[in-house]
């Protein structure tokens, strides 16, 4: 199951969103501004990262702007606390299915939330009306 966490006023939200109910991904939605992220959601995210911080902190926010002034020598914990307290931190949409983990909108690199299964067929039919 695709997990998309939100932010209210967020155009890529909205894509990423519209992209999921198109393909028919069935998905859960979290707000982040109405549902604070539970540490064990937030250590899942982390662990699905390939860069760590980078890949999930928006340093051109405001939350990032006032309250950070060196990330890397913030200890996990304040951080995760930080997150929890001001999700605004946080770069929208983040998309994770459990494997794979995605923020922000981009339409390639949201096809890899399509199944296998599906993909398989996709394939298929494009090779035969290629032939």
């Amino acid at each position: 199951m695709v997990t998309l966490y939100v932010a209210p006023s967020c155009t890529s939200c909205r894509k990423a969103r519209t992209w999921l109910k198109e393909n028919e991904i069935p998905f859960v939605e979290h707000k982040l501004t109405s549902e604070s992220l539970s540490l064990s959601e937030l250590k899942e995210i982390f662990r699905l990262t390939e860069n760590g911080t980078e890949d999930l902190i928006s340093t051109k926010s405001k939350v990032y702007q006032k309250n950070i002034t060196d990330i890397d020598q913030m200890r996990l914990k304040d951080l995760l606390s930080l997150i929890r307290e001001k999700p605004g931190i946080l770069r929208t949409p983040i998309i994770h299915d459990g494997k794979r983990l995605m923020t922000g909108y981009n339409e390639f690199q949201i096809r890899k939330f399509i199944p296998r299964s599906v993909r398989t067929i996709n394939f298929q039919e494009a090779r035969q009306a290629i032939q």
